[in-house]
Order: structure tokens, then C-alpha cells, then sequence
């Protein structure tokens, strides 16, 4: 809240040029450049999200045509174990079965194709008889269970010598040092992975004669893989240069694969290379799909992998597709550019137009200052003159010529009534003497006022004794005696009479306000409400705190317009010390002699020793142009009513003066 203060405050000192240049160029460049930014970030964000968009769609692809494959050789199996040749083939020699299954595996396109027993012991391959319990590998398992299935698996290699020992030069694969790979002890990869598909051969009445196997190495299996490409990434589908890439991953080592190898000749592929350790833990180690940008052997591409599960449901390798990402890289960059441009020079266009503009603003107004202060530095003649500008601007340009000549016509006039006022001044300041003579008539008479209270209140007891012993006098001489002189016990009742009412004229001289005016219940609390109304605006001009504490629920018998003088008057006081500012405290409570305390207090320099003495004395005060009869007014009007006021330093340790007015509590509230 300070700091937004502070920045109102700095910018209401601005010129009204700067304030509108402000006002033109904040939008232009903070708000349009920040619209820019976000239009720039989410066009990243845009295009990012359509490339991985696309590359999920390429995986889809890649991914729908391995699992048609994965179909097909399973079919294939399918077709062999189901074909009459098989069936009349069992029983003969192994020179007879042999050539018959690598017709099969001819016809079918399979690159190895065996027959096994009903236990899933290895009998005959495409290439010759066989007899041995191959249990460790998954070729036997999938046959002794009896089940019919196609799935990828990893075969060790003398599993695979023992199936295809025609394809024993595709298996190994060197493992190349790869850049961002993970570590590793191993320099081959002598696994292989097939496409490995098992189908029961069982004759007419339903018995299991055995098992037929087929698969399909994808070990340097480069035209599975240049298919897959070929289907994902067409020729001319990737635009800017980009080009697309297809890989099979067992574990971590691309055995078949389409990206060419770094520093190597142009048909070269990266077979052996290893996918980077990112990759490996997210597809490998958790089992996810890895869909952003990858480093891939020696760029970037935008990259999806997927893992390959065998039959048990182990990660056992990955599925890759992606297209290089500098050219679309290049290209996004391109294009934010461009929109940056379009948007600077949007800004440069908008600020030109806006100064223009602003400037047919600002000029006449500085116009107009130019000629307000030659006009205060004497030159009385100078004018705004004309200006370029029809709108509201303009005709206050021309109003503020026609004040001026008013002005002038004025200032001369002004002149011609200086003269005559100068006369009437001197007029004034002597019936301001005859004034001033006159209040000091009225200080010297209230002062006699208060002297003739003094004599009143002395003469009235003797003659309440001379009026007392006339009566006893009376009462006590004989009737006779009384008789005779009745003429002057007369003569004394009416001269005592008569200086009563010489008293009484005298009383109400020094204090009229005691014989007007009527007695009302009053609730301090409310009369304390509307004082501070009435001194609202004095409170206003300076930083005191007004306190309360209202512990009083009572009223008290006075009138109401004169409580209200006392307390206005203590009220004023009290914020006439406190020119720097204080607190002003106002409470009220009940006593226990039935009485109520209204206190004012405040923290100003409070009350000298020499003062206290005679503060509600009249014409007593320290203000400089005070009369000195406000206290002494307050305390007789409290004393009227059975109440009184007294005035003491503050005693809680900060200064300050106290004042106390105590009355007594209404009887009947």
C-alpha cells in the first residue's frame, strides 16, 4: 500500500508531457511486449505439443504394423502345423520331414522352423534331426506347456545355433560406445530376439503329436525394420529436411535399425549403439512410454519408445520410431521470430501514431503553462496565442487569453480601489482602537463582577444575623413595649429589605447565568458525544488520539447547554497544548458519594506550579490571546449546580494535565 502511495505521489509530480507519454507507452511496451511474451511461450508450447502429438501417432503405426507381423508369423505357424503334408510327413524318415520344413519355411517367409514333441524336446529344424531336452530355453517352455502362442523372446546363443545355425552371423552384435549411454562391462550382444510362434500338431481323434515352431530373427532383420520406416515416414512426409528413423532395441542395444552410424559410411547403420540412460530407465526400468525429445547416437530427435514384453511378461527390449528435430527446431524458431517482429513492429507503429497524438495534447497545455508564468514574472501582456487544436484543449487555450484581458481589466480597476481602501483602512483601524478600548472596559468590568459577587455573598450573612436578632427583639419586649416602637423595627425590616435586593441586583450582575436557563437529566456520555462534534474541526487539523473509557451508566442534574460550555471549553484547551499532537482521553465514572466524574486529560506540557494556584482565578491564562475567564465561567457553572472542577498534572508518569468535573447524580434515573 506505501509502495503504490509512494508510486501515486511520483507520478502526480510528472509533467502532463511525461504523464501522458506514460500513459501511451506503458501499454505499448510493458503490456503489449508481455502479451507477446505469452504468445510466443504458448506458440512453444503449441508446436512442441503437435511434434510429440505426431510422433505418439508414428509409434501407433510402427507399433500396429510389429504386432501385424507378430500375427502373420503366428499364422504362418498356424498353417504348417494344420497342413496334410505334416501329418503324412510324421512318421516318415528325417531325410524326408527335413526338406519338407524348409519348404514350409520358404513358402511362409519364416527365417527358422523346427518340430517338436508332444514333452517339447527338439526333434527336427529346417536344418536337419535333432535330439536334445533344450529346457532353458523358451522355445521348449512355450512347447511343454501346450499352449498355442506367438510372442517376442530373447533366446541365448546356443539356443539359437541349435534352431537356426544358418543365422548365427546376424546374432552377434558389437556394442559401440555411445554418448549419453549408460555404463557398462559388456562389448557384444550375442542374444537373440525373434518373433517366436508355437502351434499344437495333434491328429484327427485329437492326440498331440507334437509341435511346430517358427520364427523370425530381428537381429540385422533391416528390411522388417526399413518397412516399418518406410510405412511410418513415406517418402516426402516429413517436411524442412527432417528425416525419420525406426529401431528394435533388445534390452538396451539397437540389434535392427535405421539410423546411420556417426563418423561412419552413408549406408552404415548404427547397429550396436545404445540407447541413452534416460531413456533405459524410463522404458526399460519403469515400464513407461517415452514420448519427448531424445539424444539419439549423434543429434536430437523427437523420439518415441515403447517396451517389447515376452511371453512371461518381462522387459525385454524397445520399440523405436522418430524424425530429427533441428529442422522443425529451426523452423519453430522461425516462426516465434517472425511473430516477435511482427509484434516490435507493431509497437514501434503504435508508439509513433500515439506520440503524435499525444503531442497535440500536451504542446498547447505547454503553451499555455509558458504564458502563466510569464505572467507572474510581470510580463502582464503575454498570451497563449494560437494553437493547433479545435478540441476542448484549444478553446481553454483561447478562455485563458480572455481571463487574462479580463484579469487585466481587473488589475486596473483593483488599482483605482486600492486608493479608496486605503482610506477606509484607516477608518477601520480607528474604530478597531475605539473596539479594543471597549473590551478592556469589559475585561475591568468582569473583574468588578466578580468583585461585587464577592461583597454580595459577605453583606447577605449580616444581614441575615441583623434580620434573625430584629425577630427575637420582637418576640422577646412586651407588647407595650413593642407598641411603641413599631415605627423603627419598621424602619429596620424595610431597610434590611432593601439591601437584599441591593444584593440580589448585585448577584446578578456578576453572575446572570445563575437566573436563566432550566435543570434537565443528562446523560455525560451523550453531552461527551456532541462536544466532540462541535470540536470535530479542530481535531481535524492536527494528529491527536481521542480516547475513551465510559465506565458511567448514571446521569446527572444540569442543563444540558451549559455542561456542554464547560466541556468544550476543557476540550479546546486541552488540543490547544497539543499543537504536535497527543492523546486526548475522556472518561466518566460513578463514585461512591453519588456522584459522577467526567475527566479530561491530555499529553501535553501540563500545568506549572505557579498556575495551578490561581487557574480558575479570572483573567488568569497562558494563551497569548485568551481572556482568562473561561475556567473561571466553567467552575461557576458547575458550583451552580452542587458540582466542581479541579485541575492537577497527570501522575502516571506522562505529562499532561488532568482536569475532574465531579456532579451529583440524578436522584430520580
Amino acid at each position: 500500500m506505501n509502495a503504490f502511495g509512494l508510486g501515486g505521489r511520483t507520478f502526480r509530480r510528472l509533467s502532463i508531457r511525461n504523464k501522458l507519454l506514460a500513459m501511451v507507452l506503458l501499454p505499448l511496451w510493458v503490456v503489449l511486449p508481455l502479451l507477446g511474451l505469452l504468445l510466443l511461450w504458448w506458440g512453444n508450447e503449441a508446436i512442441d505439443r503437435m511434434l510429440i502429438t505426431k510422433v505418439r501417432a508414428d509409434l501407433a503405426v510402427a507399433q500396429g504394423y510389429f504386432e501385424r507381423v507378430l500375427g502373420e508369423v503366428g499364422s504362418s505357424t498356424a498353417a504348417v502345423a494344420d497342413s496334410h503334408a505334416l501329418q503324412l510327413a510324421l512318421g516318415a524318415p528325417a531325410d524326408q520331414i527335413v526338406p519338407l520344413l524348409q519348404r514350409f519355411k520358404e513358402r511362409e517367409g519364416l527365417d527358422f522352423i523346427n518340430l517338436r514333441a508332444p514333452d517339447g524336446s527338439l526333434r527336427y529344424s529346417d536344418s536337419g534331426a535333432v535330439a536334445t531336452l533344450d529346457r532353458r530355453s523358451p522355445a521348449f517352455t512355450t512347447a511343454a506347456d501346450g499352449d498355442d502362442r506367438t510372442s517376442v523372446e530373447v533366446l541365448a546363443p546356443e539356443q539359437i545355433a541349435l534352431l537356426a545355425p544358418t543365422l548365427q552371423a546376424r546374432v552377434a552384435v558389437p556394442l559401440l560406445d555411445t554418448r549419453n549411454a549408460g555404463p557398462t562391462d559388456r562389448t557384444r550382444e550375442e542374444r537373440a530376439m525373434v518373433l517366436l510362434s508355437t502351434r499344437a500338431v495333434r491328429a484327427i481323434d485329437g492326440r498331440l503329436l507334437g509341435h511346430v515352431q517358427g520364427g523370425v530373427l530381428l537381429n540385422r532383420n533391416l528390411p522388417f525394420i526399413d518397412h516399418i520406416n518406410a510405412i511410418v515416414y513415406p517418402e516426402g512426409s516429413l517436411p524442412f529436411g527432417s528425416r525419420g528413423t525406426a529401431t528394435l532395441f533388445l534390452d538396451d542395444v539397437r540389434i535392427s535399425t535405421n539410423v546411420r552410424l556417426f563418423g561412419g559410411e552413408k549406408d552404415e547403420r548404427a547397429i550396436g549403439t545404445r540407447v541413452s540412460r534416460t531413456v533405459r530407465e524410463a522404458v526399460l526400468g519403469r515400464g513407461n512410454t517415452w514420448l519427448d525429445r531424445a539424444f539419439v547416437v549423434e543429434d536430437w530427435y523427437v523420439s518415441a519408445y515403447q517396451p517389447l514384453l515376452d511371453g512371461s511378461g518381462q522387459r525385454v527390449g524397445m520399440l523405436y520410431v522418430g524424425y530429427l528435430e533441428k529442422p522443425f527446431t529451426l523452423l519453430k524458431y522461425a516462426t516465434l521470430a517472425s511473430i516477435g517482429v511482427i509484434f516490435f513492429a507493431v509497437m514501434i507503429l503504435a508508439a509513433v501514431v500515439s506520440l503524435r497524438w499525444a503531442r497535440t495534447i500536451f504542446k498547447p497545455l505547454e503553451q499555455m503553462e509558458a504564458t502563466m508564468r510569464s505572467v507572474e514574472g510581470g510580463a502582464l501582456g503575454a498570451r497563449v496565442g494560437h494553437v493547433d487544436s479545435e478540441d476542448e484543449i484549444g478553446r481553454l487555450a483561447g478562455h485563458l487569453d480572455h481571463l487574462l484581458d479580463v484579469i487585466d481589466d481587473k488589475t486596473q480597476a483593483l488599482q483605482r480601489w486600492n486608493a479608496e481602501l486605503d482610506a477606509k483602512v484607516a477608518e477601520r483601524t480607528a474604530q478597531l482602537a475605539d473596539a479594543q478600548a471597549h473590551l478592556v472596559r469589559s475585561e475591568k468590568l468582569a473583574a468588578v463582577g466578580q468583585l461585587t459577587a464577592s461583597i454580595a455573598h459577605e453583606v447577605n450573612n449580616p444581614i441575615a444575623v441583623i434580620q434573625g436578632n430584629l425577630d427575637l427583639v420582637r418576640e422577646l419586649l412586651p407588647a407595650e413595649a413593642s407598641q411603641r416602637i413599631a415605627p423603627e423595627l419598621k424602619l429596620i425590616d424595610q431597610q434590611i429589605e432593601r439591601m437584599r435586593l441591593i444584593v440580589t441586583q448585585l448577584l446578578q450582575f456578576a453572575r446572570p447565568n445563575e437566573y436563566a436557563g432550566y435543570v434537565e437529566n443528562v446523560a455525560p456520555e451523550r453531552v461527551i458525544d456532541d462536544c466532540l462534534v462541535l470540536v470535530g474541526h479542530l481535531l481535524a487539523k492536527t494528529s491527536i488520539e481521542v480516547r475513551r473509557d465510559s465506565r458511567s451508566a448514571g446521569s446527572v442534574a444540569i442543563n444540558r447547554q451549559e455542561l456542554q460550555q464547560v466541556l468544550v471549553n476543557l476540550l479546546v484547551n486541552a488540543i490547544d497544548v497539543m499543537p504536535a499532537g497527543g492523546t486526548l482521553a475522556l472518561g466518566t465514572r460513578d463514585l461512591v458519594d453519588d456522584s459522577v466524574e467526567i475527566v479530561v486529560s491530555d499529553t501535553g506540557p501540563g500545568l506549572a506550579a505557579g498556575l495551578l494556584a490561581e487557574l480558575f482565578q479570572p483573567f488568569v491564562t497562558r494563551k497569548k490571546a485568551g481572556t482568562g475567564l473561561g475556567l473561571w465561567i466553567s467552575r461557576s457553572l458547575v458550583e451552580r449546580y452542587g458540582g466542581s472542577i479541579t485541575a492537577a498534572n497527570r501522575s502516571d508518569g506522562v505529562s499532561g494535565a488532568v482536569f475532574s468535573v465531579r456532579l451529583r447524580r440524578d436522584a430520580s434515573a
